[in-house]
């Protein structure tokens, strides 16, 4: 298992220099002390923007799939648009919808629909969160893994130079996902997709969006 620190080199070395509130966020990050087993609960990433409920049902998921609860709320901040809501749908009409932004055939192959998804409450959507993630539960081995397991579960386990994709096999989602390609080479890694995650696990551990 990858330490946060061979991650973040990992980072740095694949997709080259980054802008200063990207090191910093993902710094932030790393800097995060690991709790003893007689630790109180660490404050939780974007808590402040949830009910007690919701965050007591995103600690258990989390522990059922072997994650860290913080990773699990920057994954769900960053696929509902920091909004949290069960009902979110996506923005470039893909018919994806709620807080990890179910597709209509993975609703489907989980024994449900976007439309029942959307009509649940976020506290019971998680749920199916914890459904969704189940398969992958002693494969998630840090926040790249989780964010992989939502975007290209293809991803899941691989190194962060791992290319997910590239203009010339996959021109058609590599231009879709462009963006994303930081040092622009005609690749889109891992380490490049999960860079954004780190950032969001940051920013979700400012005062003002943590919460116990």
């Amino acid at each position: 298992m990858l330490t946060d620190k061979e991650i973040f080199d990992a980072i740095r070395e694949r997709v080259g220099p980054l802008n200063q509130a990207q090191v910093d966020a993902i710094n932030s990050v790393l800097k995060s002390a690991p709790l003893s087993p007689t630790a109180p609960p660490a404050a939780l990433a974007w808590g402040n923007r949830v009910s007690a409920a919701f965050r007591a049902r995103v600690r258990g998921v989390a522990a059922n799939i072997g994650v860290d609860p913080s990773d699990l709320m920057a994954c769900i901040a960053w696929e509902s648009g920091r909004s949290f809501s069960p009902s979110v749908k996506n923005a470039a009409g893909s018919g994806a919808v709620g807080l990890i932004q179910f597709m209509p055939t993975t609703a489907t192959g989980l024994g449900t629909s976007t439309a029942a998804l959307a009509a649940m409450t976020a506290e019971t959507q998680l749920d199916w969160v914890e459904k969704y993630f189940k398969p992958y539960k002693g494969k998630l081995h840090n926040l790249a893994d989780l964010y992989m397991a939502i975007l290209w579960p293809k991803a899941v386990g691989q190194p962060m130079e791992y290319v997910l994709w590239d203009k010339d096999s996959r021109p058609t989602t590599y231009r879709q996902n462009a963006g994303l390609d930081i040092d622009k080479d005609g690749e889109i890694t891992k380490a490049e997709c999960s860079a954004k995650l780190y950032t969001m696990k940051a920013e979700g551990q400012r005062p003002e969006n943590i919460a116990a």
